[in-house]
């Protein structure tokens, strides 16, 4: 929904603003009749843009200029509402408030909040983020979208960690021979129009491995951090409005322009409680999470110094390893299998257990979140819920631990060239 749209319903926005206070008063204030104008301290904070909703911009919360404790903050919120005042002025003061109120529910200092500080320093608030997404879960059947993330997060916390050892004390370079040794051995048995079907980012591998640099592995890892905080911030402080407010609270959200009528439709899917508008409301989110909040971010991470940002994202493909029940690596989902005409005219087919695929690619990893990870996720909800239960409430640390990827980084390369497996027709 446009600023344009909001402003020409002002006055029913203002109604429902003024409605909304007896339902979502957080501070226990009353409702009275509205000034004029806001006064005071709240006019300070009316109509800021929200700079740092990318965390790309620094660290903290929506806005520099806006405080971050959650007593100040809901006081402002309640007298915004009582000011009459459109919930679009005050769009930035809510989305604040709301994930002040996340973090500090998550146990995490938004105030410190820097993703840019590396791995080592936001361990503690990628465990605690992801926590708090399954304790949602656990707590909320109907909120799928953040009990799959949570254990989803494992296996992307795990993978950070490792990237951050790689960049400290392992050697990432073993990894070029054998991508190269790959392509030679295709380019000699099969020739170059066969190297040239193979992934973009194993060949960029094979031609850059060597010469990635810790810089360069600091600067992915910064940009992960980016976009995992990106995702917190988005789609959190909705979870949080809704299981404390309500639809009323996601209706405010709406209406101050933070969500828009696509995913207002979405959590009333989701507050329905009905299966098959569950699932859809949370897909509508995930959806939201990978095609809105981070598409742009995974493609500048690709495009980063060309093969190198093209070889790390490859990388990170065939390193996955999912932690939902039934779901396939990244790497086993549409493998390498690649046919055509030999340097001597016979039919071959070349075999390897590599991924076709590179995740950092926005329609090919939406292809293999919606064919592996929400339908099976989704079966996990309705039939074997005391086993996902279960396995949400093992200690995060634990999860976050056993899902580290790196030892299999050199193998499975090591294995795809082992096992390269040439057929004639």
């Amino acid at each position: 929904m446009t600023h344009q749209r909001i402003s020409g319903r002002t006055g029913l926005l203002r109604g429902v603003a003024i409605g909304l206070v007896a339902a979502l008063s957080i501070s226990g204030a009353v409702a009275t009749a509205a000034p004029a104008q806001a006064a005071g301290p709240l006019a300070q904070y009316l109509n800021l843009p929200t700079v740092n909703r990318d965390a790309a911009h620094g660290p903290g919360g929506i806005h520099p200029k806006l405080p971050t404790d959650v007593p100040t903050l809901g006081k402002l919120v309640d007298q915004a509402r009582r000011s009459g005042a459109a919930p679009t002025s005050y769009r930035a003061l809510l989305l604040q408030y709301w994930l002040a109120d996340t973090t500090r529910a998550a146990g995490i200092d938004l105030k410190s909040w820097n993703p840019r500080a590396g791995v080592s320093a936001n361990r503690q608030n990628l465990i605690k983020s992801y926590r708090y997404y399954e304790n949602l879960q656990l707590a909320h059947r109907e909120l799928q979208w953040a009990g799959m993330a949570g254990m989803v997060g494992a296996d992307f916390g795990g993978g950070l960690a490792d990237f951050e050892m790689a960049t400290d004390i392992y050697d990432f370079a073993r990894l070029q021979p054998v991508a190269n040794a790959i392509v030679s051995e295709t380019n000699r048995t099969l020739g170059p129009v066969f190297v040239d079907k193979l992934p973009t980012g194993l060949r960029a591998l094979a031609r850059v491995g060597a010469v990635i640099s810790a810089a360069d592995l600091r600067k992915v890892q910064g940009d992960i951090l980016v976009m995992q905080k990106n995702i917190f911030t988005d789609l959190m402080p909705a979870h949080r409005a809704y299981t404390k407010a309500g639809m009323p609270a996601i209706a405010e959200l709406h209406a101050a322009d933070l969500i828009d009528d696509e995913i207002l439709q979405a959590w009333k899917n989701i507050a329905s409680k009905e299966p098959a508008a569950v699932a859809a409301g949370n897909a509508r989110l995930l959806q939201r999470e990978q095609g809105e909040v981070i598409k742009d971010q995974w493609d500048a991470v690709r495009a980063y110094k060309g093969d190198v940002g093209q070889a790390l994202t490859y990388a990170t493909t065939v390193a996955g390893s999912p932690s939902v029940a039934g779901v396939v690596p990244p790497r086993s989902y549409r493998p390498l299998q690649v046919t055509g005409t030999a340097p001597d005219g016979r039919t071959a087919t070349l075999t390897l257990p590599l991924p076709t695929w590179n995740w950092s690619v926005y329609p090919e990893r939406w292809d293999y979140i919606t064919e592996q990870l929400l339908p099976k996720y989704k079966n996990l909800v309705d039939h074997h819920w005391g086993t996902l239960s279960a396995q949400l409430r093992v200690p995060y640390e634990q999860q976050f631990e056993s899902h580290r990827p790196i030892w299999n980084i050199l193998p499975t390369l090591q294995s795809a060239l082992e096992t390269m497996k040439v057929t004639y027709q």
